[in-house]
């Protein structure tokens, strides 16, 4: 099958954006033009494809996820994560952004290695990559969600929580807000950030997995990276 028509049948490719990432998803220009890593990435891929892009804009990871596993969109970029591979045919990462903690002023939890322990209450944005990486290892303490990134940190303030888990460029941000706070050393995980889309279109994924491959090799990741000066991100290896 004509990969064009597999990855954009309508003759316009959907791509799917998380606005809830605002590393990779910046505010959008006056006339509501999306801008950021993402749309760039975006709108490089229609443009090797020879169709028009038009942006499917959703609040949060696992909506986003959603909208690729229900054909809301064509493409989606967002983070890899093995719940999400049965649903959803990724590419390699072509992003890392570090995941780590924040624990409030006074805090006992000195270091990664105190947080998974019982009683210790662990706010976190519901269904993001982090979520999930943590539902899958944490042995010990709770996770209590929230619908987005600024709503866990909401609740983390509001409720009292022992730990804030966030991407580390959004913490140290958190952390300049809130006296006493510190943002933990090192990193629990690094968020893959991917693109994909539904697994049944097999030469489409194929194709786009060559193209994440190639927009790192030339560079274009980095160049995207520098241009929207996004601080603390990584192109993944």
């Amino acid at each position: 099958m004509d990969v064009k028509k597999e990855l954009a049948p309508s003759g316009t490719l959907r791509v799917g954006l998380n606005y809830g990432n605002f590393l990779l998803v910046l505010k959008d220009e006056p006339d509501g033009t999306p801008r950021g890593i993402a749309p760039d990435l975006g709108r490089e891929l229609g443009k090797r494809l020879g169709v028009p892009v038009e942006f499917v804009k959703f609040q949060q990871a696992g909506q986003l996820a959603d909208g690729v596993r229900d054909g809301k969109c064509d493409v989606g970029f967002l983070a890899a994560e093995p719940q999400r591979a049965n649903e959803i045919a990724f590419t390699k990462a072509y992003l890392e952004i570090p995941v780590t903690f924040l624990v409030p002023a006074g805090s006992k939890i000195r270091s990664q290695a105190d947080v998974d322990r019982e009683g210790v209450r662990i706010a976190v944005s519901a269904r993001s990559a982090y979520d999930l990486y943590l539902t899958r290892t944490l042995k010990h303490a709770t996770l209590v969600r929230a619908e987005g990134i600024a709503a866990s940190h909401e609740r983390f303030l509001r409720e009292k929580l022992d730990v804030l888990a966030g991407l580390k460029p959004q913490l140290v941000l958190d952390a300049e807000k809130l006296p006493g706070s510190r943002v933990l050393d090192g990193q629990v995980t690094g968020v893959q950030q991917a693109a994909g889309t539904h697994p049944s279109r097999k030469a489409g994924a194929e194709y786009l997995r060559q193209f994440i491959d190639d927009v790192k090799r030339s560079g274009l990741v980095a160049k995207t990276i520098d241009k929207h000066g996004v601080r603390g991100v990584t192109v993944a290896p």
